[in-house]
């Protein structure tokens, strides 16, 4: 690798990782948070060790140069993912899809789930991929902004779609071209994490809540209102609400989305700003309405028929994790057949009724209504045509723009 100048993370970029990590996104498992249950936040002195080495701020732009393949030699590959983001048997001794694909290909998976948080992960795999070693993974699964970054240094390999004609063929629309991996050259995503508005029916007097505006301007709903603390969640469906594509958006255009939600907090319409926390709120009716994720909402109806999602018409944030093989890795070829074979439409339907969150694999339809037809039927899980047109990806931020506008952003929440 060449050598950079280190990236540092600002104090203002920590903190926000801190409100991510103890309350956010971050702190939540992957199944678990379908159980509202936190996951519990990374060690600061993780972040602050993290933040102190600094990273490069740009890679080589082609990507991590070719690593020997020993992938006919050595029929193994190892996958890194989030805790109970697999399939498992009901005895749970087993993983039916991953048994599956070695018993098709004779490859044999070492499976780990040692992803707690980006933040804490991207610490372990650093040094390795700084110093051009193998970091003992052959797959990753990691959230967009930090697939972004890694692409950006240049320590992801670019995928051989000869390999991969599955995933190119059925990646849904909707995930198809990131702005920080356009054409899916590095990556492929393993689930999408939509943000949404929810409300509680009994709270709002049976009436619909489903705009942005209507949270920010309703007199019914003041001081019975919530948005994320997450700058990307409640700033992207903000800018939505503003006729502003998060994926284009500009300075002044942040700066107006800001205004709009201050004037919101000035006239107490806004509760407070939350992690996943709003849940208990919400289900209770002390939270009237919200921008909240989906994967909570799914569990709080399991449990309460007045909970309710809208999707606005102005459209929602989309999220993504997403599989990527890391520099150096041993195993490239047996890596891009194992990321094929979830998007087989019946292993991909598999996966998706165990995890329940949205499936990137268009034609699983069918399949996943052999095994439960309600969840076939969810568009939170399978985003029918007229929500997948609807959603809006979040686009990548400088260094220099993460730090002005988390600043910008802490002082609105008063973190």
């Amino acid at each position: 690798m060449e050598s950079y100048e280190p990236e540092r993370l600002s104090p203002v970029q920590l903190a926000a990782m801190r409100r991510s990590l103890t309350s956010g996104r971050g702190a939540l498992t992957r199944r678990s948070l379908l159980r509202a249950s936190g996951m519990g936040a990374l060690a600061l002195g993780g972040i602050a060790t993290l933040g102190a080495c600094g990273i490069p701020p740009a890679g080589r732009a082609e990507g991590a140069a070719a690593a020997d393949d020993h992938s006919a030699k050595e029929k193994e590959v190892t996958f890194s993912n989030w805790t109970e983001y697999m399939d498992v048997s009901d005895d749970e001794k087993s993983r039916p899809t991953l048994e599956a694909f070695t018993k098709r290909t004779g490859i044999r998976v070492k499976y780990t789930e040692d992803i707690n948080d980006n933040v804490e992960f991207f610490g372990k795999i650093k040094p390795q991929l700084a110093a051009g070693q193998n970091t003992g993974r052959d797959l990753i699964c990691v959230t967009d902004w930090l697939a972004a970054r890694i692409i950006r240094l240049g320590w992801a390999q670019k995928l051989d779609p000869s390999n991969l004609p599955h995933a190119f063929a059925n990646v849904s629309a909707q995930f198809r071209t990131p702005d920080w991996d356009p054409g899916r050259a590095y990556s492929y995503p393993w689930t999408g994490i939509p943000t949404v508005i929810a409300y509680n029916a009994k709270a709002t007097g049976g009436r619909k809540v489903d705009s942005v505006t209507q949270l920010l301007d309703d007199p019914k709903l003041k001081g019975r209102v919530s948005f994320l603390s997450e700058m990307r969640d409640t700033i992207g469906m903000t800018l939505l609400d503003q006729g502003k594509d998060p994926g284009k958006f500009t300075d002044a255009d942040f700066d107006g989305a800001i205004g709009r939600l201050q004037k919101a907090v000035d006239k107490k319409q806004i509760r407070r700003f939350t992690g996943n926390d709003y849940t208990a709120d919400l289900s209770k009716g002390d939270i009237a309405a919200c921008v909240g994720w989906a994967g909570d909402i799914i569990q709080l109806q399991a449990d309460n028929p007045d909970i309710e999602f809208a999707i606005p018409a102005a459209g929602y944030i989309t999220s993504s994790d997403n599989l990527l093989v890391p520099a150096q890795a041993r195993h490239k070829t047996n890596a891009e057949k194992l990321i094929d074979y979830y998007y087989e439409p019946p292993v991909a339907a598999q996966l998706a009724a165990y995890i329940n969150y949205v499936c990137p694999v268009d034609g699983v339809r069918d399949e996943l209504a052999k095994i439960d037809e309600s969840m076939a039927s969810n568009t939170l899980i399978l985003p029918d045509r007229e929500m997948a047109a609807k959603s809006r990806s979040f686009r990548s931020l400088s260094t220099e723009e993460e730090t002005a506008y988390e600043e910008k952003f802490a002082k609105l929440i008063g973190a």
